[in-house]
């Protein structure tokens, strides 16, 4: 019904130029997950979501990280057992066909792009506010795109390049770096919980759900804590970017669970820690929709040192995300490509690195352009809609293998899979219709431009339709 499916049986058996190195050990996955999913969401939505919820951002941080969890215990045991490129569209192309994982995969591409971008376009604001505040004036035409007056936002889109030339010299160099930049990160939070948790405050939480649980239209907004749920999972997800990884890990089947269950644990509990400080240290009226809720935290307790590290550690550690998106969306071309999907010209990777260097070329390039030419505020909840219909692919995934070939060995087994991938399904799908009307048909239309691209050119040019050679007898 929706087109052949690859066989299980097959998935590492790649031709030599198309099969990824494999130099990934259990710490750099963990790095990698916890480098995607502690970034621009924990420094900046805090705000966004005491804006949305009130205090009670704090039970939107809950039920994202709990419906990430269910998710999580998916990818870990479905990328244990496909060890593929391509996460959870790896995963969909196996247990449902071809026209969802195309789906799949084009509302992954979604994902990555536009968390990329945004967290580009966010760093070259922390930067520019450091240049400025040691009296430099750099010329506005360079800052920012069309939109706002300018020219290009050069600084994003350096630093989106200079990612690509990390990725491009090699995965294994690229995820060491990340682990520095990821320590720098905790070390910040960390510091953050140490300063503000002291200053704790019960009244601050009254009262603790102003705008009501679920998600209501208020005075022309969402408010209500399932509407700060729906932006508050953009700052857990990321862990999916572990699996893309399957195909490069030494030791699959330990280092994949490591990963992705590692990374999600610790990243849950750095979020609650971080939100009871925020909320309980100042009003959230004061926190609602500041670009810089932790540092105006830091700032209100007469801590000027403290917060203006804060920052620094954005600056120094937000290009580790960049790294991270960029790296499973460069994964996410490749496999498309090598299936035929897309060009398979696309699917070559280094002699050298291993890595493969077009596909990050183009990749990088992209980005950067979208960075530096296009407003993201308007589209930036588009990342959250592609990643909730990845994650409920990889729910049913889960349940269809489990139902299909229960016989087959599992170096991780989500327990109770049933009701595991239910739950992350109900959750990601109750999460998405508490976006916003307006990202939900973007969304919508992202996917029909999807569908005559592949139609066009993805359907004829598949490997999977490609008729087989019969043996000689």
């Amino acid at each position: 019904m929706f087109g052949p499916r690859k066989s299980i049986h097959t998935m590492s058996s790649q031709q030599e130029g198309h099969r990824l190195a494999k130099t990934l050990s259990w710490p750099h996955l963990i790095a990698l997950g916890v480098g995607a999913i502690v970034g621009t969401g924990i420094y900046t939505l805090t705000g966004v979501g005491a804006e949305r919820a009130g205090p009670a951002v704090i039970l939107a941080f809950a039920i994202a990280g709990a419906v990430c969890a269910c998710a999580a215990l998916a990818y870990a045991e479905m990328a244990t057992l496909i060890p593929a490129a391509g996460s959870a569209y790896t995963f969909s192309y196996t247990a449902m066909g071809e026209g969802i994982a195309w789906i799949v995969g084009w509302s992954l591409i979604l994902e990555y792009s536009l968390a990329c971008s945004t967290v580009a376009v966010g760093w070259s604001g922390y930067l520019v506010g450091w240049i400025q505040a040691a009296g430099v004036t750099l010329p506005q035409a360079l800052l920012v795109g069309p939109h706002d007056g300018g020219i290009i936002n050069l600084p994003a889109v350096l630093v989106a390049l200079s990612v690509m030339g990390m990725l491009i010299a090699g995965t294994r160099e690229s995820a060491t770096l990340n682990i520095i930049l990821v320590i720098i990160k905790l070390v910040a939070l960390s510091v953050f919980v140490a300063f503000a948790l002291p200053a704790f405050q019960a009244d601050n939480l009254q009262p603790f759900m102003p705008y009501g649980f679920g998600s209501t239209e208020v005075m022309g907004e969402k408010r209500g804590v399932m509407a700060a749920a729906a932006i508050v999972f953009f700052a857990f997800y990321g862990f999916d970017a572990v699996a893309t990884s399957a195909e490069e890990a030494k030791n699959p089947g330990r280092d994949l669970t490591i990963g992705i269950v590692g990374s999600m644990l610790v990243c849950t509990i750095i979020y609650m820690a971080v939100a009871v400080a925020a909320v309980g240290a100042l009003p959230y009226t004061a926190l609602a929709n500041s670009p810089e809720p932790l540092a105006l935290v830091l700032r209100s307790l007469q801590q000027p040192v403290a917060a203006h590290l804060i920052a620094l550690a954005a600056v120094v550690a937000l290009p580790s995300v960049i790294l991270v998106m960029m790296y499973g969306q460069s994964r996410i071309f490749f496999v498309m490509a090598r299936d035929g999907l897309l060009p398979r010209g696309l699917a070559k990777v280094s002699a050298r690195t291993g890595a493969p260097t077009l596909i990050t070329l183009v990749t990088g390039v992209s980005v950067a352009a979208v960075a530096g030419f296009f407003r993201l505020d308007e589209i930036a909840e588009l990342a959250n809609a592609g990643t909730l219909v990845a994650f409920i692919a990889v729910g049913a995934c889960l349940m269809i293998l489990r139902r299909r070939f229960p016989e087959l060995p599992r170096l991780f087994r989500c327990p109770a899979p049933y009701v595991v991938g239910t739950l992350a399904i109900l959750g990601c799908i109750y999460l998405f219709i508490s976006l916003p009307s307006s990202t939900i048909t973007r969304f919508a239309l992202w996917n029909v431009i999807g569908l005559v691209i592949y139609f066009a050119y993805g359907r004829r040019h598949s490997e999977a339709r490609e008729p087989k050679p019969v043996a000689a007898a």
